[in-house]
């Protein structure tokens, strides 16, 4: 008979044994307060591969004692789904697990939503990728949405442990001796899967043949082996990309160099250059701005050295704009000041260009009154002349608020409260 893998083996049989998911399954939790009372409703778990998702719904079946199906939303079909709800008829009501719930099509979908409605499918959405992005709303508004996070790797090595232990379901008839540091391979190297590190010692233990006395010793280099570089897993259409992302301009924000070429280091060992580009290009604008402006030339010329290099050379430019851009100054004045007059603009709040600023190239523009009493700067010593160019509504309104921290801005902000005091 043919075994199932470790992973699918543990499983946990009740809420008590989910690990690491506290925050739903633990004491006066919400997934535990659900689950005890047996008012369960739909849900979706999203979180990366690997961390426990499928056995949150495995352990509220078996704790509710409901009957509980697995589909996944692209390889079943509605045939597959009548079926379940031929269940539900007769039983009363069936959990039903759905992977990949955020590639359910519409025809399933509507077949779905009546079952829905009237509690007799428990819906289980399991994605990893944000439901508030990717997730049809007519589900989404039917769901409670949770977030199930990558284990730490003290809750892997207890796990580890455990089934090390376990005669019953586990490796435990097995004589098994494993070195410290090769089981902290396994909680670690995973990033939180705990399906790889279980799958990963399983096949360590079974290719591992016994010593003289019988025992399988397991070292880390056996370890490293049977993990195979699963110490990044990084989908770059998957929601963690966009979190990576974020880490990286606010880190880079934040002027923390080391944490910025950790998350450079992260989404180039996801091959994503263009996301990498554009973002750094949006940083030398956004966040260094006017204090530093050739920051944004630098930046430009970096990322077109990078895309000409290709990876793996292409970090090498990278990782100059990003220590650039960490220990610049920043200023975010620009960025602010065309988001403040947009605002304005989106709200109604415009108003008539003064006459004297409009087209006066036309035949009978002067009989309008278009262009008359235009000031031309360039006639004045300067270059500039005291003149109105707001509509009247906007007369006296400030956009642009300048920082004081870098000698660019600090140039411009001198130019700029001259004139704003000469108009006054």
């Amino acid at each position: 008979m043919h075994m199932k893998p470790l992973a699918y083996r543990m499983r946990p049989r009740t809420i008590d044994e989910v690990a690491g998911q506290e925050h739903l399954t633990g004491e006066g939790k919400i997934i535990r307060r659900m689950t005890e009372a047996k008012k369960l409703s739909s849900m979706i778990l999203y979180g990366p591969p690997g961390t426990g998702k499928t056995s949150i719904a495995s352990a509220i079946a078996s704790t509710t004692r409901y009957a509980f199906r697995m589909l996944n939303a692209v390889t079943s079909n509605k045939k597959d789904m009548e079926i379940v709800a031929a269940e539900a008829k007769m039983s009363g009501t069936v959990i039903l697990l759905l992977d990949e719930v955020h590639r359910l099509d519409k025809a399933k979908q509507d077949y779905l939503l009546p079952f829905l409605e009237n509690g007799m499918i428990i819906l289980i959405g399991a994605t990893t990728s944000n439901p508030y992005h990717a997730i049809n709303p007519a589900i989404r508004s039917r769901c409670q949405i949770f977030e199930v996070k990558p284990l730490r790797p003290d809750s892997v090595k207890r796990l580890l442990t455990e089934a090390l232990r376990d005669k019953e379901r586990g490796l435990g008839m097995f004589k098994t001796e494993i070195t410290d540091e090769a089981l902290t391979h396994f909680a670690q190297g995973s990033g939180g899967d705990v399906r790889s590190s279980l799958n990963a010692l399983e096949l360590a233990v079974s290719s591992t043949k016994p010593d003289a006395d019988g025992i399988i010793r397991i070292s880390l280099e056996t370890a490293e082996e049977c993990l195979q570089q699963k110490s990044f897993a990084h989908d770059k259409d998957g929601d963690a990309h966009y979190d990576v992302l974020s880490a990286f301009q606010k880190s880079i924000r934040g002027s923390d160099v080391n944490a910025a070429l950790h998350y450079l280091a992260r989404l180039i060992e996801a091959g994503d250059l263009v996301s990498i580009a554009r973002r750094l290009v949006v940083i030398a604008y956004e966040d260094i701005g006017l204090a530093s402006p050739q920051a944004g030339e630098r930046t430009l010329a970096a990322v077109e050295a990078a895309e000409r290099l290709g990876f793996p050379e292409a970090r090498i430019p990278l990782a100059n704009a990003v220590v650039e851009l960490c220990l610049s100054p920043k200023s975010n004045s620009a960025y602010k000041a065309i988001d403040a007059a947009l605002a304005d603009v989106r709200a109604g709040r415009s108003g008539a260009v003064p006459d004297h600023l409009k087209d006066a190239h036309y035949k009978s523009a002067a009989k309008l009154g278009h262009g008359v009493g235009y000031q031309y700067p360039h006639d004045f010593d300067g270059g500039w002349i005291a003149q109105s160019y707001l509509p009247d509504t906007l007369k006296h309104k400030r956009y642009f608020e300048p920082k004081a921290t870098g000698k660019f801005e600090k140039t411009l902000a001198g130019i700029y409260e001259k004139i704003e005091r000469s108009k006054t």
